[in-house]
């Protein structure tokens, strides 16, 4: 029924969870996660080009300097982007991509995208999301200062997106997300073509 797919892009403070949401979506075969390039090290487990395309400051401002990125930010002294090309050809054929990238990315794609799904993915509280990223046991705790500051000014630009899913748990979290996206292509814009010609066919019902 859907020739195309959509532009998703999930956002949130760290800690909020959206890596386990996505890792939960992608199971579905029309899910595809955009790889996103980084600056930063990689956490254990995480592998180059399937997780991230980890790159060098040098290498990532090189990708900025031709024009490789759709967005690109700095976030915790390291750079985050998106390449251009993984999106337009996945969405060509159908797929729904995954872009999980920071609020400063979001506004970036917003400006080049305006007719992607934007949804915005929190903790039930402050407090539980201390609690997970203390959990992570991957930063310090200057580290861990910094994000829940952050998120602080992440959660003010909530009326920046389309939709807000509160992550209490994984799985309704992701089934949340899951409804979303059915509903916003059943938007009645994207079945013009279709309506359109069954109207014009000469043969009348």
């Amino acid at each position: 029924m859907f020739k195309e797919g959509l532009k998703i892009v999930l956002s949130g403070p760290s800690g909020s969870g959206k890596g386990t949401i996505v890792r939960k979506l992608i199971m579905h075969e029309e899910f595809k996660l955009s790889v996103s390039a980084t600056t930063r090290a990689p956490r254990e487990g995480e592998i180059d080009g399937v997780h991230y395309f980890f790159k060098t400051k040098n290498e990532f401002r090189s990708m900025i300097e031709q024009n490789e990125l759709l967005e690109y930010a700095v976030f915790c002294d390291n750079y985050y982007g998106t390449p251009k090309s993984f999106i337009e050809e996945y969405v060509k054929n159908g797929k729904d991509v995954i872009l999980e990238i920071e609020v400063q990315g979001a506004k970036q794609i917003k400006a080049i995208y305006p007719d992607a799904l934007f949804i915005f993915v929190m903790p039930p509280s402050l407090s539980e999301l201390e609690n997970r990223l203390v959990g992570r046991n991957t930063e310090t705790e200057e580290v861990i200062r910094k994000r829940l500051e952050r998120a602080k000014e992440e959660l003010s630009l909530y009326k920046e997106y389309d939709y807000v899913v509160i992550n209490d748990t994984i799985e309704e979290a992701a089934k949340a997300i899951e409804l979303i996206v059915y509903a916003e292509k059943l938007r009645s814009h994207r079945f013009k073509e279709t309506i359109e010609t069954m109207l014009n066919n000469k043969g009348g019902f």
